[in-house]
């Protein structure tokens, strides 16, 4: 008895998946939707997904100039702190600390040649007469210390708007889809229909948001952890370079 009737229950699926297919098939034309791609559903979208999709196109534009940015700027530190470390170093080791800063001075956009730059004037600020005292040499620490601060927040501007857009873009494009399959519901509710064709239209449209808003999510990400490990491989070439200036302080002050 037990087998005679779920047999009986089985043999209506066939029938019922069937009639889902059908009403599949039949959605489009009788509901004058589009196709299903990119620029039909784009095209289909309420005024909410649209603005959903105008601020992830805002969000993406956004991203896509700070990369821009961060990676001209950190090509540039890296390309004149290679020419600059070598030439400051040579000038102050035959005592030239003018020279040293006049150096300094022509590398606009090197990180070391900023902090270098502050020790360098704080220490020249006592006068190059006299002996060097250990309040010039700690007053000289501090001032690499106040740069290395002032460089490290330049080499994180814009940073942190990645990482709000990695964060924040995905769940942005979730609520696309979720405003998107409540109206695709509604409009069940409204024609009175049933199948998969009722809802697939509107499903596949509030997709897109997520799709568009994964799409924005990982660049920003990705760039966001790459710049990042470049700003902590900046602030120890930046530590070590203070480091070897106050050195330098100190053997001066020994002579």
């Amino acid at each position: 008895m037990i087998l005679a009737h779920a047999a009986a229950h089985l043999a209506h699926v066939p029938a019922t998946l069937g009639l889902m297919f059908q009403d599949a098939a039949a959605a489009p034309a009788s509901s004058g939707g589009g196709g299903f791609s990119i620029l039909d559903m784009l095209k289909h979208m309420g005024w909410i997904d649209d603005v959903i999709v105008g601020i992830l196109f805002i969000m993406s534009i956004w991203s896509l100039a700070v990369m821009i940015d961060r990676a001209l700027y950190f090509a540039a530190a890296r390309s004149q702190s290679r020419e600059f470390a070598p030439k400051v170093a040579g000038a102050l080791k035959d005592g030239r600390l003018d020279e040293g800063i006049k150096i300094a001075d022509r590398s606009k956009k090197s990180h070391l040649a900023e902090v270098v730059t502050a020790g360098l004037q704080e220490f020249r600020s006592y006068g190059s007469g006299g002996t060097i005292t250990d309040e010039q040499i700690e007053s000289s620490k501090r001032a690499l210390e106040r740069s290395e601060a002032i460089v490290h927040a330049k080499l994180k501007r814009g940073l942190g708007s990645l990482a709000t857009i990695g964060s924040t873009a995905p769940f942005i494009g979730l609520l696309g889809t979720v405003v998107g399959i409540l109206h695709a519901f509604q409009e069940i509710a409204t024609q009175k229909t049933a199948g998969i064709g009722a809802v697939a239209g509107g499903i596949s449209e509030a997709l897109v948001t997520t799709a568009l808003g994964l799409l924005v999510a990982i660049p920003a990400v990705m760039t966001f952890n790459y710049f990042t490990n470049k700003v902590e491989a900046f602030d120890v070439e930046m530590d070590n370079s203070s480091s070897e200036l106050v050195d330098y302080f100190i053997k001066q002050s020994q002579r």
